[in-house]
Parts: structure tokens; sequence; C-alpha cells
């Protein structure tokens, strides 16, 4: 990351420590990196090393619970989209993603949805999806807000993987200017359409993050 001065959008953890309340141990200790530039970046590590941990609290902000551990410039705008999270359920999937899509991004959302497979399930409700339909959907209700920096955990879990990549691949160009930060248990897959990949360790190990 070492055009961060011509993009002028990154973010930098200085000393990043979080212990969730009435617990001992840190999930995440004196994490130290920076990353910057638009594009696909990825936070990579074992299962329960805190990489959901770390995206809720760098979806939070500098007001959030990191305070001044977390440096921001040219990011106004963070948005975090998860595995499993829910969509209301007493309207369907088309009608929701029309209410909440700006005007000026209609064509954006109708190119998403043929894209992601998904204009079949337009009139069903949010509860009669397959989990890998479920997590397209919301993805794309995320997609089509304004953002400058989209963080998703596992958001493309359950989703054959030939589709998945077509996705990836579409992501990528349909948003050049944007930064986003994956988050998947998959190391050849964040290898392969990832620029940069964070990798997270368990605290009290000799690193706790590394950039590769």
């Amino acid at each position: 990351f070492n055009n961060w001065m011509e993009t002028n959008m990154r973010f930098e953890c200085k000393g990043l420590t979080f212990t969730y309340p009435q617990t001992d141990k840190p999930v995440l200790e004196n994490l130290n990196f920076s990353m910057a530039a638009p594009g696909f970046n990825a936070v990579f590590g074992p299962s329960g090393v805190g990489k959901t941990s770390f995206a809720r609290i760098l979806a939070g902000g500098s007001s959030g619970p990191a305070g001044d551990a977390l440096i921001y410039e040219g990011i106004s705008t963070i948005l975090y989209s998860y595995n499993q999270e829910r969509l209301p359920g007493w309207s369907c999937t088309g009608s929701h993603l029309e209410k909440v899509c700006p005007k000026k991004k209609a064509d954006l959302r109708k190119e998403l949805v043929n894209i992601f497979k998904v204009e079949s399930l337009l009139g069903s409700r949010f509860s009669q999806l397959s989990m890998g339909q479920q997590n397209r959907m919301n993805l794309i209700r995320y997609l089509i807000q304004d953002f400058d920096l989209l963080i998703l955990d596992e958001s493309l879990a359950n989703v054959d993987e030939a589709l998945r990549e077509t996705i990836i691949l579409a992501i990528k160009e349909m948003f050049p200017s944007k930064l986003f930060l994956y988050i998947s248990h998959n190391l050849m897959e964040v290898a392969r359409f990832c620029k940069d990949i964070l990798v997270l360790s368990r605290p009290g190990q000799d690193k706790g993050a590394v950039v590769v």
C-alpha cells in the first residue's frame, strides 16, 4: 500500500487492543498496520482469531470502541455486510431492494440482480431463500448504497464457487474507486482476488497482524 497519497483513501491501526466486557483475555492485541488505495483487500486467519470482532470495530469508525487507535483518511462512509444477516420478512425481496435503493442507483440494482442470478427470487420472501441466496440478496442491498469502504464478512458464504468468482470479479470491475475488505476462510480465494491480505494471529503470539 505505497500509493495511498495518490488515492487519499486509507485507514490505519495504531496499537489496537480490544477486550470484551467481563473477560480477561483480549481478542485483539496491539495491532499496527495500514491499508490504502481502492480495491479488494482481505482479512485472513484461523477461527477464533478475531476477524469478525475486528470487522465490527472497524465498521464503528473512530467513534467506536477502538477510539483513537483507528485513523481514517478519505473514508467517511463504512458499511458492514455479514453472513446470515437478515432482511425484513414481511415483503418480497424485490420490493425491499426497490425501497432501499436510491433512485440514481436503479440501473445498478438491476445489473447486480442479473449478475448475482437472483431475478427469479425477487418475488420471494427472504425467509424462503436458501442461505446462499440470502447472502447474495443481502450483499446487493449494500452495494446499491453510497460507501467508501465495504466490509464483506463471509458475505458470499454458501454461494457456489463459480458464481462467487463471477460476483467478486464483477464487483472489482464495477466499483474501481471503492475500498473493500473481504473476510474469508478460503486462503486460495483471498490470495487470488485480493491485492493485500491482513493475516491475524491470536493475541500473545509474536505477530498480531501482518500485511502480505
